[in-house]
Order: structure tokens, then sequence, then C-alpha cells
């Protein structure tokens, strides 16, 4: 069980699933030679993959391409099913940030077979989040600046304004699909500039308005 809080706030939230965006950003897409989407794919983390700041990346011994994502991270904050882009934000408790590794390699090699990749992007500690800033407190969550280093060198510096589907849309499609619960989180995708990150880096993720996360890799 992971439990997350509301910054200045004595709430907490159990974490239920991780559902996560992919291809949300062209930038990105076109860095990794993807075709853009005609609609937005979807896919889920367990709670197992979450770790905190400060905490460590493990990354699993079938891999040696692990590359870092950072993600403005939604915590979900009640009960909603098919739910209209007009009351979307009604159901966002807060905005957090979230560093979402992908084994590359294995993903590369899995999408080829046409196979499923979550070994790719569930795995343990794939999924660095930080404690969340209630929604009420970020004035425009479609225009935060998002910025990644490794060891002190810049790797991702992009907008959410950037993002092709926006929040309502997001929860809107999500909801179709898996019913989304209180403490539920949702990653909205990654910006460019992903890339490698190996045993001994100290990854430093920042999200405009929400602070900084900041793990190590073992």
């Amino acid at each position: 069980m992971y439990t997350t809080r509301l910054i200045g706030t004595p709430r907490t939230y159990r974490v239920g699933k991780v559902v996560c965006l992919g291809r949300n950003y062209s930038e990105h897409i076109a860095e990794l030679g993807n075709a853009v989407p005609d609609r937005p794919v979807i896919f889920i983390k367990p709670a197992t993959s979450i770790i905190g700041a400060g905490e460590e990346i493990v990354i699993p011994d079938y891999s040696q391409d692990c590359h870092h994502e950072i993600e403005l991270a939604l915590l979900i904050g009640k009960w909603g099913k098919n739910i209209p882009a007009a009351e979307a934000m009604n159901h966002i408790a807060g905005f957090g940030i979230a560093i979402d590794l992908t084994l590359r390699d294995v993903q590369n090699d899995l999408k080829k077979k046409g196979l499923p990749w979550e070994v790719a992007k569930g795995f343990d500690s794939s999924c660095p989040l930080s404690d969340f800033v209630a929604a009420n407190q970020v004035a425009d969550p479609h225009q935060l600046g998002l910025k990644l280093w490794v060891n002190g060198e810049l790797r991702q510096n992009g907008n959410t304004a950037q993002m092709i589907h926006r929040i309502p849309a997001i929860l809107q499609e999500i909801s179709r699909v898996f019913t989304l619960e209180e403490g539920d989180v949702i990653l909205t995708g990654t910006p460019s500039g992903v890339g490698p990150v190996v045993s001994g880096d100290w990854i430093k993720a920042e999200i405009e308005q929400l602070g900084c996360l900041e793990v190590a890799v073992r």
C-alpha cells in the first residue's frame, strides 16, 4: 500500500492504480519515431511501482536501457465513470510530479513482437512520485513548466501547454475504460528529451508551482 498526501493539509490518500497516458507530446512522439495516435494511448502501472522522494530506483537486471520521463501527475479525489469533460476538473484533488521510468530496450522488443509491455513500464520503483499540491492552489495546470536534470545536466524542458490531449479530455477518455476511484493517480505524458539513466545517477524533476522531486538510481 502506498499513501500520498496533499501538501499543507492533514489529508492522505491510499493510491489505487496509476493510469498513464502515452504519446501526449508531439516532440516526444517524434524523438521516438512513433506514429501520432488517433486516440489517447493508455496503460497502467501498479501501485507497487511507486517510490517517494529520496528513495532509490532499481533497474531490473533484464534491461540495459532505462529512460526517464517527467510527467504531470493528477490525484483523483472522487469516484467517476464516464466523466464528461465539462465535469472532469471537479474530480481532481491535486497535482504532483511523477517520473515514468521506461525500460526502452524491453519495450521496443515487445512492441516489435506485438506483445504487451507492462514489464517495461510497471516494474518496482518505476514510478517516483511527489506529494500533491491541492488543485485549487494551481492557477492553470495547462501552463506549467516541466524540467528534469540528471546529475545536474538539464535533459527535459517543456510545458504542459504542449500536451496534445488536455486534462478534461484525458479524464473523459480514461473513465470510459477504467472507473476512477479516490486515490487513483493519472500520468499525463512527457515532453521531449527523454534519455537513459544508470546506477549512481541522481535525478531531479521540477514542475512549476509544484516543487521538486529528487531520487537516486541504485
